[in-house]
């Protein structure tokens, strides 16, 4: 096999940007645009006519196309609820797949997903383009390799992701609990709730989520929180997400007992204590000593190839020439956390442990789900969804 077939289900804006700006213009290396999917004909004709080079089949049915013989891979790029249902199909017919972020929208349903992808042995990987991000990957090396000694404390303040209320009428689905599954947790930050764990290296223990409603816009769901965070040695955080304020700040920060990493602005900053600060206190004679501190200049590779980059080495893991960079069954522990935030919100701050319980959860989200409304909306709005990506860039 010297190229990978793909296939995209799921014609909305993120799946017309995978194919017209990476694989139309010719940024996904040994591999092809062969089949499209979309349940709305209009979109599917309109995604179509904008590929040219690749002239993909065209299907209205995710099925139809897994079963053509025209794909070797699917990208996942519909409604989150959509998510683990066609992974599984896709999975059982042993068809791989790159599955659109969120996992799902609750974790008994990805778990449902991971078990599919253990059973097929087809390659599976998420589309966490952030994690390719040079800042993130050398922030959890330093952390990983003891940089910063033992964790004391976990702080992402990230309310740069404004939108504007057109953006939420642009589409039905949007911020509602039937459509979409939750707000600005699902949408905007499984990417950071997914960082979150890796950089750091550990799962919160247990979360307490504080969230508003339909704040900042007319929607259902949560367009703020704030989530305090526990793990299990005592260390504590707080995560700060919102739709509703700007400018914004995206600043994540990373403290231990020997020093701490600042990630803003496309910058990273790396201090380091001479000596461990608890060693320090436990020898200190005089009051108000403290340990000394440098600041370490950080080096990257400067690479940053986000959504291509994922494709590229999903398409060069099936064809065994690297390995696999983002398994796709990890995409559970953003989707649990989000789901314990999520739980402890409806429950008035409810200290939910994690992973939170899937039976709860689901009991919850439909009991939301009873009373959701689709949005009735005149414009399907397509984007450029370039726009959006900057963010974590910040």
């Amino acid at each position: 096999m010297e190229r990978i077939r793909y296939g995209i289900i799921g014609m909305g804006n993120q799946g017309r940007h995978y194919a017209a700006s990476l694989f139309e213009a010719g940024l996904c290396d040994d591999a092809a645009l062969t089949a499209i999917c979309d349940v709305d004909e209009k979109k599917l004709a309109a995604a179509g006519a904008a590929l040219p080079k690749q002239a993909p089949a065209r299907f209205t049915d995710h099925k139809a196309l897994i079963e053509s013989g025209l794909a070797d891979a699917v990208i996942v790029a519909v409604p989150h609820y959509g998510h683990p249902a066609i992974s599984i199909d896709a999975l059982n017919a042993g068809i791989h797949v790159i599955c659109e972020k969120p996992a799902g929208v609750y974790a008994k349903a990805v778990r449902e997903m991971n078990e599919a992808a253990e059973r097929s042995g087809a390659g599976f990987t998420m589309m966490f383009n952030q994690r390719t991000n040079c800042l993130y990957r050398r922030m959890r090396e330093i952390i990983r390799d003891g940089g910063i000694g033992e964790l004391q404390r976990v702080t992402w303040i990230i309310t740069d992701w404004y939108r504007n209320q057109f953006y939420y009428d642009s589409s039905s689905w949007r911020a509602t609990w039937a459509g979409e599954g939750g707000g600005v947790l699902i949408n905007q930050c499984p990417h950071q709730l997914d960082l979150l764990q890796w950089v750091v290296g550990e799962q919160p223990a247990s979360v307490r989520g504080f969230c508003g409603y339909g704040r900042w816009h007319r929607i259902e769901t949560e367009d703020e929180v704030t989530a305090y965070l526990t793990y299990k040695n005592g260390a504590t955080g707080v995560f700060v997400t919102t739709t509703g304020e700007s400018p914004g700040t995206n600043r994540f920060e990373v403290s231990g007992t020997r020093g701490r990493l600042v990630c803003e602005n496309g910058v990273l900053q790396y201090d380091k204590n001479r000596e461990d600060s608890l060693a320090f206190s436990a020898a200190a004679t005089t009051m108000f000593a403290r340990p000394g501190c440098d600041r370490i200049p950080v080096e990257t590779d400067g690479k940053n190839p986000q959504h291509a980059g994922i494709i590229n080495n999903f398409t060069a893991y099936l064809l065994k020439r690297e390995p696999l960079f983002v398994d796709g069954r990890e995409g559970i522990r953003g989707v649990e956390l989000m789901n314990a935030i999520e739980l402890s919100g409806w429950l008035k701050g409810e200290e939910i442990a994690l992973p939170a319980d899937e039976d709860r959860y689901l009991a919850e989200l439909d009991r939301h789900n009873l009373t959701s409304r689709l949005r009735e909306t005149k414009c399907e709005a397509v984007a450029d969804m370039s726009a959006t990506f900057g963010s974590a860039k910040k």
